[in-house]
């Protein structure tokens, strides 16, 4: 077991270890909120990126900060922000005659020894999940933060009854600052208030679809404007709940008063909140995901709807075998860079795995040990000079489907032409590499082009004058 130790001005001390976690090792940082806060990212086999302060605000989405799912701002706003982005909670909890209010991660006293906060991370780094236990009340609230390729993000909630005797719990739970498709850093952070006005959020009521949108695209010119995407959330877990597309009635919920569903919202900040109350027994846990995902078309938003239409026990049982599959390939690239060691020393074997996929993460990783697509390679020769594609008309022709890169120099070389040789040697068939890009390096922006438009396998190196 490897410990770290931060001793605070309350006196209290954090301790780090590793655990065993729903079926995977983590490292667990108990009291966490005991320590300043920092900041982490949660990593993707695929082109999520998500930023996450251990205050609890953060900012995700896919492939570069254009398509964010939250507000993608310098590190600290996003830290800051934790009281309206992201994650919130409110639980009143009925024991009895005894009634009280709950809020799991909202700022409590530093003497409070009723709560016992703890943050794990998985070993491969593409899972974060949040502890608070509440021992006055019995409950343990934690949330995770995951990945589906094929889904989006998911925020996955376990509430569970620590004690003997069954309780009953009034409870709300979601997101808060969902944004639309359309609303880029710059719309964010020079005209927020303007893009709050242009905001849609719609309910799907038979499916607890949320769909938020722009009603057009920001512009002051006399031309069509339609915004023709959407970012999406939806939920499976929670049977009977009533849906908040925004924060407006949350003050009303904290005060005990009832909520009505909201179907169609405009001119406010996006949010996907649940409602609904839930009869815990002795020693039993309720479980729901929370999922969402930006960029949808029209036909995906419909292929969506029949999906949460027909069996969602099947589809929660899907969404967990992608979020697993996702693990498993992003293992796969780093075993692919001799990532994987085994060693009597966890935090030496966790610190190898880390640092390599970072590693790769930066300068990606080879594909299919060198093997060249041929539509890749002349579409990057036509990018670096058409003049030299065209001159070497047969040599393009000629190529294969596929080939190795040694058989791509030869051909080359035989062509005798000194451009084309240089062109095939900077041909670098290199997938996963990203530039260093996040809210705390404002300098880079960051793409994770990993797909063409059709959904094949998108080869491409992000590097600069210093590698």
């Amino acid at each position: 077991m490897s410990e770290a130790r931060n001793a605070t001005t309350e006196g209290a001390v954090s301790q780090g270890e590793y655990v065993d976690l729903l079926g995977e090792q983590y490292y667990c940082i108990r009291a966490y909120d005991r320590m300043a806060p920092f900041f982490m990212s949660v990593i993707s086999s695929a082109d999520h990126w998500l930023f996450i302060s251990s205050t609890g605000g953060l900012t995700a989405g896919r492939i570069n900060a254009e398509s964010a799912l939250f507000p993608y701002y310098t590190d600290d706003k996003v830290t800051e922000n934790s009281v309206n982005t992201g994650p919130v909670a409110c639980l009143f909890v009925q024991r009895g005659e005894r009634r009280e209010r709950w809020e799991p991660f909202a700022r409590r006293r530093p003497d409070d020894q009723a709560i016992e906060r703890n943050l794990y991370k998985n070993v491969a780094g593409d899972k974060l999940i949040f502890e608070e236990v509440n021992h006055v009340l019995g409950l343990r609230y934690r949330y995770a933060w995951r990945t589906s390729d094929r889904f989006g993000l998911v925020r996955t909630v376990w509430l569970q009854n620590l004690g003997d005797e069954a309780c009953h719990v009034r409870l709300l739970d979601g997101v808060r600052n969902v944004l639309p498709y359309g609303a880029t850093t710059a719309l964010q952070t020079t005209m927020s208030n303007l893009l709050n006005a242009y905001k849609r959020s719609e309910l799907d009521a038979a499916s607890g679809l949320g769909i938020f949108a722009l009603s057009a695209t920001l512009t002051d010119r006399a031309e069509p404007s339609e915004s023709l995407k959407a970012t999406v959330a939806w939920q499976v877990g929670l049977e009977g709940a009533t849906y908040l597309l925004s924060t407006q009635q949350l003050a009303a919920f904290r005060s005990g008063a009832a909520v009505e569903q909201e179907r169609d919202v405009k001119g406010q900040r996006g949010a996907y909140l649940l409602c609904t109350e839930l009869e815990l027994a002795g020693g039993a846990e309720q479980s729901w995901s929370l999922v969402a995902d930006v960029n949808q078309d029209h036909s995906q938003v419909a292929a969506l709807l029949n999906l949460l239409r027909g069996d969602t026990r099947a589809l929660a049982a899907q969404v967990e075998a992608d979020i697993a599959r996702g693990t498993a390939e992003l293992t796969a690239l780093v075993a692919s860079a001799d990532g994987l060691q085994s060693s009597a020393d966890e935090l030496t074997t966790a610190h190898h795995f880390a640092n390599v996929l970072f590693n790769i993460m930066r300068g990606g990783i080879f594909v299919d040990n060198y093997r060249v697509d041929k539509v890749d390679l002349l579409a990057f020769l036509r990018t670096r000079n058409r003049t030299v594609v065209e001159a070497e008309h047969a040599f393009a022709a000629a190529l294969p489907v596929q080939l190795g890169i040694d058989e791509l120099y030869a051909r080359a070389a035989a062509t005798g032409n000194d451009d084309l040789i240089r062109l095939c040697y900077e041909y670098l068939p290199l997938t996963f590499s990203r530039r260093h890009g996040d809210p705390s390096r404002p300098w880079n922006r960051f793409s994770i082009n990993l797909r063409q438009p059709d959904g094949s396998r998108r080869l491409d190196y992000q590097g600069n004058w210093r590698d």
